[in-house]
């Protein structure tokens, strides 16, 4: 949204004119106005949200403890509070000395696994071969066999074991779930920890959504348009979806209310507070570019261009910013033209002083 521009307003008229602006007109001078026409926009009413107003509190949809999977001591930590980081990043390193003894010992049981399993399929195919011939027994054929899935077995064990100690000696190193930023650190370095034990929390600024209760008197208009924005300073945002719990709160009668904001909505953060705007309908509003207003302090105008194309000074009374636009409560009226560059109609207007 463009920001408004201020205009200097005893800079852009004399003190008399100024007087007369309160009224809402300049006085006519007659006296043809040089230079060409003014952009101007006509001002007519359109269709504006109708909102109720509540508070709501800002929260991140991804919000987690990381906690330990195994036993160790922490060795290092790499991240603070207040850190970003990115997703997958390695958060702490425990020492992890029994997961890497358990890996270790893991693969040399897959080793004798896979030798014994050698042997007992070679034993196996010379069985196979005699018996084929009438040579061994039956009973002795079936041994072989039992013994080569019995070695099958035990390597695809094996084969379980090193894979188990490969994830313990995984579990040695915390990473992120996903990218955000610390919110805490609830261990130091040295320290033991175990299976289970809270180490760190985070959140991830990313994805942001507002939590408010919405009043019982409008819970029928709120369920039934699905429309609400938060309101940022002069921004409005609108929410991209609204989810209503099914029961209110005793105390209150009122019913909580979640409103996803869209990604990426920079201006907020988590566990401020807010302004929530409940669209329960809608209604007939003058709206102006919010560039076309002049704003000194508390006063806000903009220049009204006449039918000869001149333009004079109006206070007028502003609403609420939607879009780039802004809502004019009062001090205009439908059909009426708004110059669209303050500083040129101010330039206009100091020109055509001077030439008097």
């Amino acid at each position: 949204m463009r920001p408004m521009r201020t205009v200097s307003l005893l800079v852009a008229l004399p003190a008399a004119l100024l007087a007369l602006g309160a009224c809402g007109h300049r006085p006519t001078t007659g006296a043809p106005v040089a230079g060409p026409p003014l952009a101007a926009t006509v001002v007519r009413p359109e269709a504006v949200p109708l909102e109720r107003f509540v508070d709501g509190t800002v929260e991140a949809v991804n919000q987690a403890t990381v906690s330990a999977e195994t036993s160790g001591r922490v060795d290092a930590i790499y991240y603070d509070v207040g850190d970003v980081v990115p997703a997958g990043a390695v958060l702490m390193r425990l020492k992890g000395t029994e997961q890497r003894a358990g890996l270790d010992a893991a693969r040399a049981a897959l080793t004798e696994a896979r030798a014994r399993k050698t042997e007992v399929q070679s034993n196996y195919g010379r069985i196979a071969d005699l018996f084929s011939r009438h040579v061994v027994s039956k009973a002795q054929f079936d041994r072989a066999t039992a013994d080569r899935d019995a070695a099958e077995a035990r390597l695809q064990a094996a084969l379980a074991g090193v894979a188990a100690a490969q994830a313990g000696v995984g579990y040695t190193e915390i990473r992120a779930p996903y990218g955000g930023v610390v919110g805490k650190r609830l261990v130091e370095v040295g320290e033991a920890v175990h299976p289970g034990m809270p180490l760190m929390t985070g959140l991830s600024l990313g994805q942001l959504r507002v939590d408010t209760n919405v009043p019982q008197s409008i819970l029928m208009q709120v369920s039934r348009i699905k429309k609400a924005a938060v309101y940022v300073g002069d921004r409005r945002i609108e929410a991209t979806k609204i989810t209503i719990f099914p029961q209110a709160a005793t105390s209150t009668s009122t019913f909580r209310a979640r409103l996803d904001l869209p990604a990426g909505t920079l201006d907020l953060a988590p566990g401020v507070f807010c302004k929530v705007g409940l669209v329960i309908g809608s209604a007939q509003r003058l709206l102006v570019p919010a560039s076309a207003l002049v704003v000194q302090s508390e006063v806000t105008a903009v220049y009204v261009i006449d039918g000869k194309g001149e333009p004079s000074l109006r206070y007028v009374r502003p609403g609420r910013h939607i879009g780039d636009r802004v809502e004019i409560l009062a001090g205009l009226a439908a059909g009426e033209r708004v110059a669209l560059d303050p500083i040129a109609a101010a330039e206009r207007i100091a020109g055509s002083g001077s030439r008097s």
